[in-house]
């Protein structure tokens, strides 16, 4: 009679050789946007025939990675809405909100340079709609208290700001840019109407608070 506990080890590996797959495809996509399935396979150390049990083609490991980048940024964005009340000041909110979303960004970015090709621009809308609510919502809130420029709609200035931000991550990609997130929040403050000095400060004092909240959560 067989024992239904000798299928937990295989559940186990079934999953350590999915999230190994993911991981090794986050990294050889951004080396490599046209690398194969069976490329992937022999990076990530399992059979072809094991991939393709996860993913039964190009398509549906793209989903995954797409679902995965979603869900890390959903997380992201309600941390960051925990961290920070209604009280906050917009241009600090805006800050941390570049940074939070930035590994995000940054660890997801390859697919960027999918998303027309494979993955539709529908698909790539629907990943980034809860940042997008979330970046118009700080700056809706700092053009009413004065601290952003209002000679755009807050929609249409965060969208100026997405295109800016995807931009600053493929120069990121391609290796003419590296950035922390630093560069880039002082760019978007700077963009939303906050002098270069301010936004400069601004920046300065969130990246502490970012660097010791993660000190705080890796001694945890």
């Amino acid at each position: 009679m067989s024992k239904p506990a000798a299928r937990v080890p295989q559940r186990r590996n079934a999953r350590s050789n999915r999230a190994r797959i993911l991981a090794t495809a986050r990294q050889e996509l951004g080396r490599n946007p046209d690398v194969t399935l069976e490329e992937l396979a022999r990076a990530s150390g399992v059979v072809r025939r094991t991939l393709f049990g996860h993913f039964p083609g190009r398509a549906a490991l793209l989903e995954a990675l797409a679902e995965e980048a979603s869900e890390a940024l959903r997380g992201t964005l309600a941390a960051g809405a925990a961290h920070f009340g209604p009280d906050e000041p917009a241009e600090r909110a805006l800050a941390y909100f570049v940074f939070s979303i930035w590994p995000v960004g940054d660890r997801y970015r390859f697919l960027l340079a999918l998303a027309r090709r494979d993955l539709g621009t529908e698909r790539v809308a629907e990943i980034l709609a809860p940042a997008r609510a979330e970046g118009a919502a700080i700056l809706e809130r700092g053009q009413r208290d004065g601290v952003f420029h209002s000679h755009l709609p807050p929609a249409v200035l965060s969208a100026g700001v997405e295109a800016m931000t995807v931009a600053l991550l493929e120069e990121v990609n391609s290796g003419a840019l590296e950035d922390d997130g630093t560069r880039t929040a002082v760019t978007t403050l700077i963009a939303a109407g906050v002098p270069e000095r301010e936004a400069r400060g601004v920046v300065a004092e969130v990246a502490s608070t970012v660097v010791a909240e993660a000190t705080e959560a890796a001694a945890d």
